[in-house]
């Protein structure tokens, strides 16, 4: 196959040869790398935590939350069968959620969240049970769950007996309520601080009795797909009653995972200056070839090459650098996402570098997912920055007049 003039004459160009010009040229292609594989890593471990976080929220809590007026009224279980009727739905299981005050032995107070469960449901919407760490998933005769970090706050392990008041307490004014005394059964880590330090799992029953009407009664539904409970929840609405609250896992985690959404895109609007930088390189390559090659411009020019088959000369330069710089980058990304984990180790034991100290992140690996698209858009952008990168060398050429070009020395 033929190539264009322009085509061979840019590789020509390009060709390794022992000269500054060849280095000149190599800095330019190693700067689109490091650009391109910075941001393939960066955008793909931001992807991961996004990941993260969404599994852990909805290993915690389910897919929808179905609010009834009046709250469940201990009709719980005919509401949960007539919502697991609903296509679209995998499990539902009743909840009853309030404020707690727990007393520290040093008379200090803790303010959890009582979560009241149905033990026999709750598998079908949570995998609480999965996320044990210590003792057993067991929330009968006042036994509860806490998280591992809220153990590690109130000095409490398996066993051992917390002193919490109601907030009911508060409300009644002509009523004492004593303090309900609740043996730890087990400890849970999910990962997430907020839910690890935040919650104390007990039974439904005696949450309520407890709780005494101030808390928070309503259903929990696993959809089929996660992405689809705004169709169910829609369906349920039309089911249940217009008078029947139902929020989505996006609605209530919206500041979380839009902050993720705004930090992803921040990223990537700075990182792409490493590649603007990188363009720079490229320009100064091409204006170097623009000087160096002056003659032979103006001898293809007095041959009859017109103004556009110069431009489109340098044109191809610097898009060939681009690609070359684009293709050797997300191999060169995908790599070290490949091996992120064990060059995280390495720093670790080599160094001592804590990169991503497990004790805060609650993380053993850290988390990626390659988003084709995100592949893409960073291709075709490094792409578009390196061609315009050739536009002021391209024009410089074909601006150069013959006559003059072929007296240059």
């Amino acid at each position: 196959m033929t190539l264009p003039f322009s085509l061979f004459l840019a590789l020509k160009y390009l060709k390794p040869k022992r000269t500054f010009l060849s280095v000149v040229t190599l800095l330019s292609v190693l700067g689109v790398l490091l650009g391109v594989a910075v941001l393939i890593i960066v955008l793909s471990v931001m992807t991961g935590f996004d990941d993260m976080w969404r599994t852990k929220i909805l290993d915690f809590n389910a897919h929808l939350t179905v609010a009834m007026p009046g709250g469940l009224a201990g009709d719980e279980e005919r509401l949960c069968e007539a919502i697991e009727a609903v296509p679209g739905v995998k499990g539902a299981a009743p909840f009853l959620q309030s404020l707690v005050f727990i007393q520290k032995p040093n008379g200090q107070i803790e303010t959890p969240l009582i979560r009241g469960i149905d033990p026999k449901r709750e598998g079908r919407v949570s995998a609480l049970a999965n996320n044990l760490v210590a003792g057993e998933f067991s929330v009968d005769d006042g036994g509860v769950i806490i998280g591992h970090t809220l153990a590690a706050r109130l000095n409490v392990g398996v066993g051992d007996t917390l002193t919490v008041y109601s907030p009911a307490t508060f409300l009644a004014e002509d009523e004492i309520r004593l303090p309900a005394e609740m043996r730890v059964a087990g400890i849970y880590e999910m990962g997430m601080w907020e839910f690890d330090s935040g919650y104390v799992i007990g039974s439904l029953w005696e949450a309520r009795d407890f709780c005494a009407g101030a808390g928070l009664e309503a259903i929990q539904v696993m959809a089929d797909d996660p992405f689809a409970a705004g169709a169910v929840a829609t369906d349920l609405k039309k089911r249940l009653g217009p008078s029947v609250r139902v929020t989505t896992w996006m609605e209530q985690n919206q500041q979380l995972f839009a902050a993720l959404r705004v930090e992803k895109n921040m990223m990537f609007f700075l990182l792409i200056f490493i590649t603007i930088v990188a363009a720079f390189g490229i320009t100064n390559t091409l204006i170097t070839v623009t000087v160096q090659k002056t003659r032979e411009i103006g001898l293809l020019r007095a041959l009859g090459f017109s103004s556009g088959s110069i431009m489109r000369v340098f044109f191809w330069q610097g898009w060939v650098e681009g690609v070359l710089g684009t293709t050797l980058g997300i191999a060169a990304g995908l790599m070290v996402l490949k091996y992120r984990n064990h060059l995280l180790r390495f720093l670790n034991d080599r160094f001592g570098m804590q990169l991503l100290p497990e004790e805060l992140y609650h993380l053993a690996e850290l988390p990626s997912r390659t988003v084709p698209g995100d592949v893409a858009l960073v291709a075709v952008s490094v792409l578009v920055i390196c061609t315009l990168a050739a536009v002021i060398p391209a024009w410089q050429a074909a601006r150069l007049d013959p006559v003059g070009a072929l007296r240059y020395e």
